[in-house]
């Protein structure tokens, strides 16, 4: 199998992965943003403001990932599908996630017990946030070196940062 190939068939799927993780979260954060809308029993303007953020990131994943692969799979040639769109994509998405992973576990205090936990009222779900929050990050690092290198050899073959991350074979132009 060829490199392109192997790319064609990877890189879709770890994408899958974080958009099924962004829909994990985008429950999580929604259910918890209406139980403190409703009820007020968030322990700080923190947490609360922090579990907002988790939704902004996960709805942006959410809404964005299934563009973005739309454009790798069915528009190789076109300018939106670029490298270029790729790492500024990746490499925000993958900024917004770190902020909202490490923020949400700093106003918790790092890894809770739920078993000993009396401050936080939703121990469980803010746990999940945070331990989904990593491994989307872990994968969007994957995803984004893996893109940088796409880059770099894009670079090579002549095409700059507009080419396609893939070659694209003449029959196919």
């Amino acid at each position: 199998m060829s490199f392109d190939k192997a790319v064609q068939r990877t890189y879709p799927f770890f994408f899958g992965f974080v958009f099924v993780f962004g829909v994990i979260t985008l429950s999580i954060s929604g259910w918890l943003v209406s139980r403190y809308e409703n009820l007020n029993n968030f322990e700080s303007l923190a947490e609360r403001d922090r579990v907002r953020y988790f939704l902004f990131v996960s709805a942006w994943t959410v809404l964005l990932t299934p563009i973005v692969m739309s454009l790798f799979t069915f528009a190789r040639r076109s300018k939106a599908s670029s490298v270029l769109v790729h790492l500024v994509f990746l490499f925000i998405t993958w900024v917004i996630w770190i902020a909202g992973a490490s923020a949400l576990t700093q106003t918790t205090g790092g890894g809770m017990n739920c078993s000993t936990n009396t401050i936080f009222n939703y121990c469980g779900q803010l746990n999940a946030l945070i331990a989904f929050g990593y491994i989307n990050w872990i994968l969007l690092t994957f995803i984004f070196a893996m893109c940088i290198l796409l880059a770099v050899r894009s670079w090579k073959r002549g095409d700059g940062l507009l080419g396609s991350l893939i070659e694209i074979p003449i029959e196919e132009k």
